[in-house]
């Protein structure tokens, strides 16, 4: 032991490491449609082509190795090009290379066929949530990361869905035929569901395509895989599969919440349930960047308190959240949120942290200021 006390280290951590490893997997999973599955069987005929070729060349090399070895007296061949030999490396990768091509294709044709769908939803990635809007049934709604601020900051055990659970999932009917139109309103995003073999970029001025027809109930969960900006890792994707029964009662119920939603534009709101209102928008829409604090990270994301615009006249703290800054990390929420939330948000900004400026903004002066835009 004390001649090799490096191996026998290594020896004791491989040792120690066994039950981890156990768990640990390296394959893709099949996932949970058609389509995935069949990118799975791909992947397989692929790594098993790779193993026999890997099985073939290697081999060759340490048997070429191990028996014309100079301690054995060979005399290496003399010989220069063999007809056959030529012959037989131009068929034979062509061969595997056919092999390949015909279920890749065939598999290809698949994911790329979108016509004849069930249900469309445009998917607009923002920084950093998404947007999702059925299409010809006047619902839409966007979703952002549920996990509490408390875990990201590691005040508080961090759960089995950490990162990767939000408010409002997506919701599609099992067995329905599902067309995604993915695109974005800022930067470059990529909207990624393992299960269901879905991965699209979604780029600012373009529309790409995508589908999945899911087989069963459940909730299958993914993130954004483009860098996107300082939040990028805080994305994430949830897509719930609901039977038809259950999908139908959803979609009425969102319906219903959005008739709701519009109504209460014109309520007469109190300021204090304004502030309850806005606190709670602002962690889910401004906390990350302008901090729950209100203190921001300069000089790339200002403090909102004491700041000259959140304690200043109105309109200009009106026109700065809802046309945003052009040049800045500083997005237009003109279009994002409701009139609602944002007077909700701007009301709590310029009361909270100390500001007490001591006036409301109601979802009237919001209607009015947008109105005055046109």
């Amino acid at each position: 032991m004390s001649r090799h006390p490096r191996l026998w280290l290594g020896a004791t951590l491989w040792l120690a490491t066994l039950p981890a490893q156990a768990n640990w997997a390296v394959n893709m999973s099949p996932g949970a449609t058609e389509v995935s599955r069949s990118v799975f069987d791909l992947h397989m005929t692929i790594f098993w082509i790779c193993v026999v070729i890997g099985v073939v060349v290697f081999g060759a090399m340490f048997w070429s190795m191990l028996m014309h070895r100079r301690s054995q007296g060979q005399q290496p061949a003399q010989f220069h090009e063999h007809t056959w030999v030529e012959i037989l490396w131009t068929i034979v990768p062509f061969v595997i290379l056919v092999l390949m091509a015909v279920p890749a294709t065939r598999t290809l044709i698949d994911i790329y066929d979108n016509s004849e769908s069930d249900l469309d939803i445009q998917i607009t990635g923002y920084q950093w949530k998404w947007h999702y809007k059925y299409l010809g049934q006047d619902v839409e709604f966007f979703s952002n990361l549920a996990t509490p601020r408390t875990q990201i900051d590691n005040q508080a055990p961090k759960d089995e869905h950490y990162l990767l659970e939000v408010d409002n999932p997506l919701v599609v009917p099992v067995g329905a035929k599902v067309r995604f139109l993915v695109t974005a309103a800022d930067v470059i995003h990529s909207w990624w569901v393992p299960a269901l073999a879905v991965k699209k970029d979604a780029i600012p001025g373009f529309v790409n395509e995508a589908w999945t027809r899911i087989e069963q109930p459940g909730i299958y969960r993914g993130q954004c895989t483009e860098l996107c900006g300082k939040d990028h890792g805080f994305m994430p994707v949830v897509v719930e599969a609901k039977s038809a029964e259950d999908y139908a009662a959803w979609l009425a119920e969102r319906k219903a919440v959005a008739l709701a939603e519009k109504e209460l534009t014109g309520k007469e709101w109190t300021f204090d349930e304004l502030m309850a209102r806005g606190e709670q928008a602002y962690q889910t829409n401004c906390a990350a960047c302008h901090q729950p604090t209100g203190e921001g990270m300069p000089p790339v994301f200002p403090a909102l308190k004491g700041s000259a615009i959140a304690t200043g006249p109105k309109e200009g703290h009106l026109a700065i959240v809802l046309n945003g800054k052009p040049g800045t990390a500083m997005a237009a929420f003109g279009k994002q949120l409701s009139e609602v939330d944002l007077a909700a948000i701007i009301t709590f900004e310029r009361n909270a942290w100390g500001n007490k400026v001591g006036d409301l903004v109601t979802p009237q002066d919001i209607a009015a200021f947008k109105q005055a835009q046109e």
